[in-house]
């Protein structure tokens, strides 16, 4: 059962929302710094991060109808819709970048909506998943979003995501802080120095992957075991030499 959209909405809206909006948008700005020209595609609850791609050509957001939709942006030109999570209502390929938050955490089975993902992205298009790390602060925290579902390793997040037919390129970690209201102010530099001195994994895994590249094979053809015999119990035959026989100068 997913969370409703206004349970989702409340958090963002919170002290403890604001910090990880913050700290997880900066990680976003650093993977993809340039949208212009790319059309952008949020699927799960994605509205609190769409606005770094303003510069996009295209930016939708796609909410799951069991969670319900919200309008955005704010100035009601609205760009969100509802879908159905294995039947997104996409032509195939359509999107160059495609963001994915608080999407796969509360599906009993994920992979309908990866292999629609997958389906969606141009052929050199990036994806960008992020789930509750297993493990962290942040997955243990029901007050939260990220407390609910199933968390994921980073192994597991990659083996899904190849499932799907797409390939890790990068992964890290945010939300390093517990989400304590008395860490709060304090976030921002633990997010820098926590990875540092002490191999603590963070609240959410940010893992990038693309479309698994095409290799085309040229099947060969297979032998019959009697060819297989012949070329070992037929004797070799000897092989002439191109080079001439060596003739004596005549002595006049």
């Amino acid at each position: 059962m997913r969370r409703p959209v206004q349970d989702l909405n409340r958090f963002y809206t919170s002290p403890e929302g604001l910090v990880a909006k913050r700290l997880i948008a900066r990680k976003l700005a650093e993977a993809w710094p340039d949208v212009r020209g790319l059309d952008v595609l949020g699927l799960g609850y994605c509205t609190p991060y769409l606005d770094h791609f303003n510069e996009a050509r295209r930016v939708l957001s796609a909410m799951p109808a069991a969670q319900g939709a919200e309008i955005w942006p704010a100035d009601m030109r609205v760009r969100t819709t509802l879908v159905e999570e294995e039947a997104l209502p996409f032509p195939t390929g359509l999107f160059d970048r495609i963001l994915m938050v608080h999407a796969l955490e509360e599906l009993p089975t994920p992979q309908g909506l990866l292999l629609e993902a997958s389906r969606l992205l141009a052929p050199n298009g990036k994806l960008i998943l992020g789930v509750a790390a297993r493990g962290g602060f942040w997955a243990h925290a029901e007050k939260t979003p990220f407390g609910y579902g199933q968390p994921y390793s980073r192994l597991q997040l990659e083996s899904a995501l190849r499932d799907a037919e797409l390939e890790p390129l990068a992964w890290s970690y945010a939300l390093y802080a517990p989400p304590l209201r008395s860490l709060l102010r304090w976030a921002g530099a633990l997010e820098n120095v926590l990875p540092r001195i002490w191999p603590l994994t963070g609240g959410l895994i940010l893992m990038e992957a693309g479309r698994r590249p095409f290799v085309a094979h040229t099947p060969r053809p297979q032998k019959s075991i009697l060819q297989e015999l012949r070329g070992v119990l037929t004797p070799p035959q000897p092989v002439p030499t191109s080079r001439l026989p060596h003739k004596d100068h005549e002595i006049a």
